[in-house]
């Protein structure tokens, strides 16, 4: 099928959930996606869910429990159609409704939190899932376009002050403190945005994975807008 990103060889398009769960990742496709036009109304869902926390994992019986039109009706049944789909499936889905995620402050130069372009890493053969149904959506780098922080010179040197413990143990700091998880744009990095209501697979970083892991960030939210956001 044509697509916006089917032009992308880091990037394999799909047109049904079957596919998406059994394509697999290779060579520079190391990022699936069910391309979606949907329809309803996930705006009207969004204003009237309640905000508990920064990020509040919403239940299905709180999804269940909303009074919407018909478009949002529409909106409501795509969403509990995907979350099915992926717990079919064997994956655990959570739907979060978010104003922001928590910051990492502590450290002034090198951020870990979820802003930060990284890859995710799992001991067992999986892979990330996630959609975006409303506000500002996800972002993917080509892994040529990205540099891993921890050996980009100036900030490895402060890493290793940091440290303080025996050079032989240096490599297990970085691991252990989930340095080596995150990445920089190299100059003239063009990220690609996973849009609204596609349903995403990105590759992570295990014993078993034939291609690079897929560097992703979360992005900097829109001024006075939630995102809803399904992962796992």
């Amino acid at each position: 099928m044509k697509d916006k990103f089917s032009d992308n060889n880091q990037i394999g398009v799909v047109s049904t959930f079957s596919e998406l769960v059994n394509t697999n990742f290779q060579d520079e496709m190391n990022a699936i996606c069910w391309s979606r036009n949907l329809a309803g109304d996930f705006k009207e869902i969004v204003s009237k869910l309640r905000l508990k926390e920064n990020v509040t994992e919403i239940s299905i019986e709180d999804l269940l429990a909303l009074p919407l039109s018909e478009k949002g009706n529409i909106a409501r049944e795509i969403i509990l159609n995907d979350v099915q789909l992926l717990a079919d499936f064997g994956a655990s889905p959570s739907l979060n409704l978010l104003k922001n995620y928590e910051r990492d402050l502590e450290i002034d130069f090198i951020s870990t939190d979820v802003y930060s372009y990284h890859v995710d890493r799992s001991d067992i053969g999986t892979d990330t899932f996630l959609c975006t149904y409303y506000g500002a959506a996800s972002d993917i780098l080509p892994n040529d376009q990205a540099e891993q922080k921890i050996w980009v010179p100036e900030i490895r040197e402060k890493l290793k002050a940091l440290h303080q413990g025996p050079p032989a143990e240096f490599e297990s700091f970085l691991k252990e403190y989930y340095f080596d998880l995150h990445y920089q744009p190299k100059p003239n990095a063009q990220p690609i945005n996973l849009g609204l209501g596609h349903l995403w697979k990105l590759a992570i970083e295990h014993p078993e994975q034939k291609v690079l892991p897929c560097v992703h960030r979360a992005p900097k939210e829109n001024d006075n807008e939630y995102r809803l956001l399904l992962i796992c």
